[in-house]
């Protein structure tokens, strides 16, 4: 839990204090642990613990070459983006921490710091001069025996190892389309001494003869991107005696993270919380059986992937321009352009051989559920569940038009935040929408790629399902792993803790698991008070009015047509995510917000005033100081100003006008094209849609009806 909001905290200084350690005055000065120490090299913290018989560590290798494989890329147009080399670094920087990079820094590279000087390094007939280094810390090690210990054990320097050369394979081609040339440098592949870099930008030191990092107790990776993008160098850090450590790493603003920095004090940032349990306090979110919405099982009929919103936009049912547009519409800056070739790279590792023989210390359910927690959150989740599949949540068609027969019983469920800091610095529908978006899924799709191939090694059957190809809805499951409440955003399920600001990623699997069960927060009453999203919505896709049943369960359900068009033809933005910006529930999560949040749990009776508070002290609306990223729109595979100019949207209190002539058009699957049909535009019947919107059944009807229909079967 934060004691002190971010809110006024560039996102460029990173949620670690590093401005306030003294550095040398000249940028292009050696480090004074270099003085007189040419090619000396440095011991780093290493892992506590050793690899065990059940490590992950082999699942981690596909993915260390797929980001070895491309360091280096086709350089685009120069694109018009501000001269300033301050301004660059610092949006370099806070591009990093999007990324969640745990400190990030700018530097010179020393002559003396190549190891090999690749081609395409040597612009005008010399080497790259600027780096931007990123450092990736371990993950935590709680002490005692946790689940999940005998496959996370001897895996965390690799796991921070492949976040590294993520993060610098990504920067590398951002800055590539920008027009600027950009090599990245991994811990498994570099051309420079990543050691001697990082000292050059500050963003480590030599103490005691180790290399360590400051405000880190253990271990870390480091990863580089040279380039000739002009950006203004951090300093080396001056040599700091016992004494300026001591001030600096243990004083009460270190301690308690004062100005919105990472807490010094470990259980502020949950540092100290069981492994399987994340650093959310679910495990305080009441349990039941049953979900909070109604879902009659039967009635639930299985859809096609051909039938959503994007899918017969792609296939021409809404016109030939929007068929054009769902090509681009989320990777429409050159930011959303760095993640496709990591993206599409994982796709042929989503499945895979399984072992011979199952391994026999993986056949109880309750560890195993644990355990495959602990792992999810060791990779990076944010929130992680698992449930069992219900049938409906597979698809019935995949997107090439062939059957899907549900194939494994049990699901992981893992929720990637897409990141308060930017999501308050943005209108929700702007330009780096579609980044946060990719981001997420880009991120999830290796973390359930790497947890699935760990499985698969234990011999179990196990796929990982991503936003690039699912043979499973997300929704459903996210729904039935206990991790959320549908919510009025309609095909959303909205979590207590990070409310519908993710994205979900799932791996199915035959591993024997113990189901969580269903959370109850109390937001049907609160989103049935509340219509903010609804108000906030570009293209009054989400409804004000009341719930119905839809294909068999209870939602607020949106206008698909309208929310898909608007997302696909945004030309002042890329995609949209403004009912995620908007929600009340898209918080910080500082102890204020977190008082607030048990009152809306606890206390019924005042969710219409939270609901109202939630205007009243302007959340929704853009934080200047967050807005970090330029914006800019990748077109014909160059980076130009946009044309139509950028969403920048205040709250508009007074949308509810549209509330009593709003139409919602529905398309169930009887409407549907056929699952098969492939490449035939089915038109969109709009006019239909919207009378049998008016026509939708009530819940409290359906009850009725099941609860008539049960009594008469007993009859019987």
């Amino acid at each position: 839990m934060k004691l002190f909001s971010n809110r006024k905290r560039p996102v460029h200084l990173g949620p670690y204090p590093l401005e306030r350690l003294p550095r040398v005055a000249d940028p292009s000065d050696v480090p004074p642990s270099m003085r007189g120490k040419h090619g000396a090299s440095w011991p780093r913290p290493i892992e506590a613990r050793k690899r065990g018989l059940q490590s992950a560590a082999h699942a981690f290798e596909r993915y260390v070459q797929l980001y070895d494989g491309q360091r280096t890329g086709e350089v685009s147009e120069p694109a018009p983006i501000p001269a300033d080399p301050t301004e660059r670094a610092n949006n370099l920087k806070a591009g990093l921490y999007f990324l969640d990079a745990d400190m990030a820094g700018c530097g010179l590279v020393p002559d003396d710091a190549w190891t090999t000087v690749p081609d395409d390094a040597l612009p005008d007939g010399g080497p790259h001069q600027f780096a931007v280094v990123t450092l990736i810390a371990h993950t935590r090690d709680i002490e005692g025996t946790q689940p999940g210990d005998e496959w996370i054990d001897g895996t965390r320097q690799v796991n921070a190892n492949v976040r590294a050369a993520e993060l610098a394979v990504i920067t590398a081609s951002f800055i590539r389309a920008l027009g600027f040339n950009a090599t990245a440098h991994t811990p498994s592949a570099s051309d420079v001494d990543i050691d001697r870099v990082a000292l050059q930008a500050g963003l480590v030191e030599v103490r005691r003869g180790e290399l360590r990092a400051p405000y880190l107790s253990g271990g870390f990776a480091l990863s580089v991107v040279t380039t000739d993008m002009a950006i203004a160098p951090d300093a080396p850090l001056a040599e700091r005696g016992l004494l300026d450590r001591l001030r600096s790493t243990s004083g009460p603003h270190w301690l308690l993270g004062f100005g919105g920095t990472r807490a010094g004090f470990g259980r502020l940032n949950g540092d100290h919380r069981p492994l399987p349990m994340g650093r959310y306090p679910m495990e305080k979110i009441d349990r039941v059986d049953d979900p909070t919405t109604l879902i009659i099982d039967e009635e639930v009929e299985r859809v096609p992937v051909r039938g959503g919103g994007f899918p017969r936009a792609a296939h021409g049912d809404m016109g030939p321009k929007f068929a054009e547009d769902v090509k681009v519409f989320a990777y429409k800056t050159p930011q959303a352009q760095s993640y496709i070739g990591p993206m599409d790279a994982m796709v042929p590792h989503q499945d895979g051989p399984l072992a011979e023989a199952v391994e026999p210390s993986a056949t109880n359910p309750t560890h195993n559920s644990d355990a495959l927690k602990a792992l999810a959150y060791h990779l990076g989740g944010d929130m992680v569940g698992v449930c069992e599949v219900p049938n409906y949540a597979w698809y019935s068609h995949d997107k090439r038009g062939d059957v899907i027969d549900p194939y494994h019983k049990n699901a992981i469920v893992i929720l990637l935040d897409q990141g308060y800091e930017t999501m308050e610095g943005a209108s929700g529908d702007d330009w780096v929408s579609g980044a946060q978006s990719m981001r997420a899924y880009m991120r999830g799709a290796q973390i359930a790629g790497i947890l699935a191939e760990h499985i698969r090694s234990l011999g179990f059957g196990a796929r990982s399902h991503s936003n690039r190809e699912s043979d499973v809805l997300h929704i459903p499951l996210v729904l039935a792993a206990g991790l959320g409440e549908m919510s009025r955003i309609g095909e959303l399920v909205l979590n207590p803790f990070v409310g519908p600001r993710f994205k979900s990623v799932v791996v199915t699997t035959d591993m024997p698991i113990t189901p969580d069960k269903h959370v109850d927060f109390g937001l049907q009453d609160f989103c049935n008070k509340c219509t903010k999203c609804a108000r906030e919505c570009p293209c009054a896709a989400i409804p004000f009015g009341d719930k119905i049943m839809f294909n068999g369960y209870e939602t607020w359900k949106p206008d698909v047509e309208k929310c898909t068009k608007y997302r696909l033809g945004n030309l002042k933005g890329a995609a949209c995510g403004r009912c995620m910006k908007t929600c009340p529930y898209n918080i910080e999560g500082v102890l204020s917000e977190r008082a607030v949040l048990w009152a809306a749990i606890k206390l019924p009776f005042t969710r219409a005033w939270i609901a109202k508070l939630d205007d009243r002290v302007g959340n929704g609306s853009i934080n200047p100081i967050k807005k970090w990223w330029w914006d800019l729109e990748w077109r014909d595979g160059k980076t130009i100003v946009p044309e139509r100019g950028t969403n920048a949207r205040g709250l508009d209190l007074d949308g509810g006008r549209v509330a009593a002539k709003q139409k919602v058009a529905l398309y169930p699957p009887d409407v549907l094209p056929a699952g098969d049909n492939v490449g035939v535009p089915v038109k969109l019947m709009r006019k239909e849609a919207i009378e049998r919107g008016r026509l939708a059944e009530r819940p409290a009807a359906a009850r009725r009806r099941v609860s008539s229909t049960c009594s008469s079967s007993e009859h019987v």
